[in-house]
């Protein structure tokens, strides 16, 4: 088992993919033929597109408060690849590709991020959470999903996203415990991308690794590097199989790095260099990925090209039909805390709405 052979407290990280592009083939899954391992890459591809469009929407005015995950697409991809139709996915904040992958629309997302509660309305078969943006308090939620999962007798996989900062919050240990305690059966992964905003790991906690953690409640934890593809998938489906064969809970530690910033609210150049950025580069789980298939002649520059373009076009579309889909009505910011609205909050109310018809905007958008 990989958990044994890859202890955290031996300072022991599971990496398969060099930053070359090479592999020891014996490591490569055998499901993961080359059909398979395209479509990982191109779901990595759609996923680098529609976060730099997202980014660009955002600068224009198109777009709210961002969180991009560029940097971070083999931890989303080769962990979500791993899960069925029936698991459930819990994500925090940075977890687009994982979304896509398990079935929440781009579209969806973008409407999110652009200030729509709508965004957070899945198909009832999707089994996705909402983003969460409080940091940590999705792991309790994902904890409890996996202890319904017991008593009702049912075998899905709740799979619980998280970053290195949230593994500062209390939420996170009293999910730890409890899954610890009763066996659930949940995979914790935390996107280890070096920096909780601006605070970075090395000042957020004195533990060697965030994978150990996991021993201190009952269960195993194993690091990865988390922009290689292959690691994060192996690990995953060891975990999954794992937690689904009722062998309890596991914490797998991605070690990926966070190229853009926390949020389009964030100026990392305040606390990062522009020299370390470049020294990340190389390490870019995208080009890895990208060089291995190059050297096996599956890929080259111009079905790149084409591969880009398209997902591009793809994540336009779903922009305008995200935007065509904007309904709003400011009205529902006071409507629905109290059954009778407080007179300070309705002389608030009062006044957006002359605002708005001063602008010549009706309380639904535009007049």
């Amino acid at each position: 088992m990989l958990w044994a052979e890859y202890d955290p407290l031996a300072n022991r990280r599971l990496a398969i993919l060099s930053p070359e592009g090479q592999m020891d083939e014996g490591w490569r899954p055998s499901e993961l033929d080359d059909e398979a391992l395209l479509h990982l890459y191109d779901r990595m591809v759609a996923l680098r597109q529609a976060d730099l469009l997202a980014l660009n929407l955002q600068r224009a005015g198109r777009m709210g408060t961002y969180a991009p995950t560029l940097g971070q697409e083999a931890a989303n991809i080769g962990s979500a690849a791993l899960l069925q139709a029936e698991d459930w996915l819990v994500p925090s904040f940075r977890e687009t590709g994982a979304m896509l992958l398990k079935g929440v629309s781009l579209k969806l997302i973008y409407l999110y991020w652009m200030g729509c509660e709508w965004g957070s309305h899945f198909p009832e078969e999707v089994r996705v959470l909402p983003i969460c943006a409080p940091v940590s308090t999705q792991t309790l939620h994902g904890v409890g999903l996996s202890w319904a999962a017991q008593l009702k007798g049912e075998n899905w996989v709740t799979l619980i996203y998280l970053g290195d900062g949230g593994t500062s919050k209390g939420d996170f240990h009293e999910a730890m415990n409890f899954a610890g305690t009763f066996q659930t059966p949940t995979v914790f992964f935390i996107q280890n991308n070096q920096f909780a905003i601006s605070v970075p790991r090395t000042r957020q906690t004195a533990s060697a690794t965030l994978a150990q953690k996991a021993i201190a409640y009952g269960f195993p934890g194993i690091q990865v590097d988390g922009n290689d593809l292959m690691a994060v998938y192996l690990a995953t489906r060891e975990a999954v199989a794992r937690a689904r064969a009722g062998q309890g809970p596991c914490l797998i530690e991605a070690q990926t790095y966070r190229m853009g910033p926390h949020t389009t609210a964030d100026d990392p150049t305040r606390y990062r260099s522009e020299a370390e950025l470049k020294t990340q580069e190389r390490f870019d789980p995208l080009l890895r990925v990208r060089l291995y298939l190059e050297n096996r002649g599956l890929v080259n520059p111009e079905t790149e090209a084409a591969r880009e373009a398209q997902h591009l076009k793809w994540a336009q579309e779903q922009a305008r039909e995200a935007e065509a889909a904007i309904s709003y009505n400011p009205d529902e910011i006071f409507d629905y805390h109290f059954a009778e609205l407080p007179p300070y909050l309705a002389e608030q109310k009062a006044y957006c709405q002359r605002f708005l018809a001063a602008k010549g905007e009706s309380a639904h958008g535009q007049a």
